[in-house]
């Protein structure tokens, strides 16, 4: 029987790592693709828009994902599903969370410098550089 060192871990330096057979770990955050068939559970601590990738869409093909304000505040679009149609937006404040559909491309941008945590599958994740740029 393996167990797991009982040692705080710093969850601004590291992810989480949840496995389908119940092993988490802690281990270096994968801001794309990962075939390691873990979830990842990752909190970051952004200042700017640039923190967050505003100027690109992302994607995870296979799972949702949560997205949680933990402190200050975001807004996430999601790109509009046909050409003809807007963005949809959703405003999130500290305690709240939104659920980022499978496949659904989406972007944030900040309204304060905030504390963000993320848990989904990082496998196949893409990411596409914004055209409509202001």
């Amino acid at each position: 029987m393996t167990t797991t060192p009982l040692s705080p871990i710093d969850l601004f330096a590291s992810a989480l790592h949840i496995r389908p057979n119940g092993d988490v770990r802690a281990a270096e955050r994968q801001m794309t693709s990962s075939d390691s068939g873990a979830w990842q559970l990752a909190t970051f601590h952004v200042e700017t828009d640039a923190d967050v990738h505003a100027d690109h869409w992302e994607m995870h093909p296979q799972a949702e994902e949560a997205v949680c304000c933990l402190t200050g505040g975001v807004r996430l679009h999601f790109r509009p599903a046909r050409p003809d149609d807007t963005e949809d937006m959703v405003k999130l404040q500290p305690g709240t969370a939104v659920i980022v559909p499978r496949g659904r491309w989406h972007r944030l941008e900040l309204d304060a410098p905030s504390d963000l945590m993320s848990i989904t599958l990082r496998h196949g994740t893409r990411l596409e550089k914004r055209t409509d740029t202001r």
